[in-house]
């Protein structure tokens, strides 16, 4: 797999011997299902790029308690915060299916950006982005009832992930504790839920397979909240 396929975004704003640097210091490794990219409080060496899979990034919280705060999808950075912030990891990253990423040391990045201002223009949209995703992610999942967690949830997976050719079954397969972690409930609490979307036909369940029969009315209930 050529790494430049990952740093697509990033390649038109380098020039020729950037981009040799790029490719020359880029590795590709390969994750299995529920393998740890990093941990938290792991020194942050590399910045990385989702090739293919799916990766979930969560924190810790009272209790042992893990909160799901992105899930990654192909082709999205991630891992170079921390590094920029002069600090140790803050979440874990942890891969949700085979997964391919795409790293290169953060000390190249950042020979990169002090030599190219567009490069370092791209970072502070980037992460400017991401801060506003976060701001208004906190809102929903403080404000927002269960059930409109839970249905903003499923929506976020199937606007990441897409379908699968039936055109209905979203594309990831969650464990009700993933789905828990990334909703800001208990794990009961989201399971109850789920049955209740079953019952009402908003949705089907087959296993970790979830099938989206009502779309238009899960999207009432997130955006009512």
């Amino acid at each position: 797999m050529d790494a430049s396929a990952g740093w697509a975004r990033m390649w038109r704003l380098l020039n020729e011997e950037e981009r040799s640097i790029l490719r020359a210091n880029s590795i590709i490794a390969h994750y299995k299902r529920n393998q740890i990219i990093y941990s938290e409080g792991d020194e942050p060496k590399e910045m990385m790029c989702l090739l293919k899979g799916k990766v979930k990034i969560a924190k810790e919280g009272v209790g042992g308690r893990s909160q799901i705060i992105r899930m990654i999808r192909p082709i999205q950075y991630f891992a170079y915060r921390a590094y920029f912030a002069k600090e140790r990891y803050l979440t874990s990253a942890t891969a949700c299916d085979l997964s391919t990423v795409c790293a290169i040391p953060m000390t190249i990045v950042d020979m990169l950006i002090h030599a190219n201002s567009r490069l370092a223009m791209f970072f502070i949209r980037q992460l400017s982005a991401d801060l506003g995703i976060a701001d208004e992610r906190t809102v929903n999942l403080t404000q927002k009832h269960i059930r409109g967690r839970l249905a903003e949830s499923l929506l976020f997976l199937k606007d990441s992930y897409g379908l699968e050719e039936d055109g209905a079954t979203i594309s990831i397969y969650l464990s009700r504790e993933d789905l828990a972690n990334l909703s800001n409930m208990t794990s009961s609490n989201a399971i109850r839920t789920l049955s209740s979307f079953a019952s009402e036909r908003i949705i089907a369940m087959d296993g970790r397979k979830i099938k989206l029969i009502n779309e238009d009315q899960l999207r009432k209930i997130s955006r009512m909240g």
